[in-house]
């Protein structure tokens, strides 16, 4: 994944059943968080930024969709218990994760393992990547976006 590239199309269903692709937000900034897993803390915590923070999202006309690999019932209660007002991407089959670069080994307890590592791509509004946070820390990252976004406008 580089900077200045078209962006890796792709067609999932949302935490509805809706489909939703890419193009569907041409002319909008595109904010993709991908996560590891629903309901565990460090993603609850994610989630709950980008809730808190979703009128400044708004202001700016960008739309923020989270990814992971959890399935469209695990993506329903997690929205519902966290009153999330963006949606959420099923992935099961980990397509658009590898297409994003961001399927990798991890290593935790001593266990080696492949999983989703956090990580947040901007997608400009001609579907370009404009901004790429790898191996994203939870704590101040919605700070970092909002601060980019309003300095890129």
């Amino acid at each position: 994944m580089e900077v200045g590239k078209k962006a890796p199309a792709f067609t999932l269903i949302d935490d509805t059943g809706a489909k939703v692709s890419l193009k569907d937000f041409k002319g909008q900034k595109v904010v993709i968080y991908f996560y590891p897993k629903d309901s565990t803390p460090g993603c609850t915590t994610e989630a709950c930024d980008f809730r808190d923070n979703h009128p400044e999202f708004e202001k700016l006309n960008t739309v923020v969709l989270g990814i992971s690999k959890d399935s469209q019932k695990s993506h329903q209660r997690f929205k519902e218990k966290n009153n999330l007002p963006f949606r959420l991407l099923v992935d099961e089959e980990i397509e658009v994760v590898q297409k994003y670069g961001v399927w990798q080994e991890k290593k935790m307890a001593g266990r080696t393992y492949m999983g989703i590592v956090r990580s947040t791509f901007i997608i400009d509004e001609n579907g370009k990547i404009e901004k790429i946070y790898p191996k994203v820390k939870v704590k101040g990252h919605i700070d970092d976006i909002l601060e980019y976004l309003k300095e890129s406008k």
